[in-house]
């Protein structure tokens, strides 16, 4: 009986706190990686955002402030291996630590597979796959000696299905969840937890396209047992479980945010 009952005090709601934590979120000025930004601030992380573009900096900045958290940006091409080694140093050198990494950039190219361009091939792998590769390796050098961090990467439903017309988009995103569990058996034993969310069908920039196609919308509708599009609010609570010690005993697991998608 005691067994049974051991260890229940020490949980509280502050297991979930994310105080004097530092989160590097990759592209999280718009989208997803923004919604990610702003939970971890909310739950009380520093923030360090690497973006391709210099967009919605001062915004994003407000947001951040009104969390009573700092921010800071670093202008970078995650497609350049050392650019992308580089962001970890100079978050460490701007904060002195590293205790999140969120793998969230992104990109996709669609082309039937007769007409698809090696460029295309390259480019979504380089962003979407060898980026996460190179800043999970030169975060979890420091990780390891720091003794703790939480490395979470963005997969997707093509991470578990094949997808028309994306073949590089589909190979990135079955790499995203392979390597997960590849880091995660190599560094569990390290109180390092690497982990990955797969969104379902989210209301972006991205979909907006999708979305005012009154037949697709219709089809994906109909398949998402939850009857609408995910909002990014809806991935916000999974990424601060993630990145916080409440997920300590969770590795290398892709978690479906997707109102059902993949059972149906």
């Amino acid at each position: 009986m005691d067994e049974i009952f051991s260890g229940l005090d020490k949980f509280n709601m502050e297991i979930f706190s994310l105080k004097d934590n530092v989160a590097i979120i990759t592209g999280g000025n718009k989208g997803l990686g923004l919604a990610y930004a702003v939970a971890l601030a909310k739950a009380g992380a520093d923030i360090f955002l690497p973006c391709h573009s210099k967009k919605n900096w001062e915004e994003i900045k407000a947001l951040i402030k009104k969390e009573n958290r700092r921010v800071e940006f670093m202008q970078v091409d995650l497609c350049n291996k050392d650019m992308a080694k580089g962001v970890i140093n100079k978050c460490i050198e701007v904060y002195g630590r590293v205790d999140i990494l969120v793998n969230n950039a992104g990109t996709i190219r669609r082309s039937p597979i007769t007409e698809f361009k090696d460029k295309d091939w390259e480019d979504v792998i380089d962003i979407n796959l060898n980026s996460i590769y190179y800043l999970s390796q030169a975060a979890v050098k420091y990780m390891i000696k720091q003794g703790r961090g939480k490395i979470i990467n963005i997969a997707s439903m093509l991470s578990f299905q094949g997808g028309k017309f994306i073949p590089s988009y589909t190979a990135s995103k079955h790499g995203v969840a392979g390597l997960t569990k590849a880091f995660a058996n190599e560094l569990a034993d390290k109180n390092i937890q690497i982990n990955a969310i797969a969104p379902g069908y989210i209301k972006t920039d991205n979909t907006a396209p999708i979305r005012q196609d009154e037949n697709r919308n219709a089809e994906i509708l109909s398949r998402i047992p939850a009857g609408r599009w995910g909002e990014t609010s809806d991935l916000m609570g999974t990424i601060v479980f993630l990145a916080s010690p409440a997920s300590d005993y969770l590795n290398g697991h892709v978690l479906a945010v997707d109102g059902g998608w993949l059972v149906r």
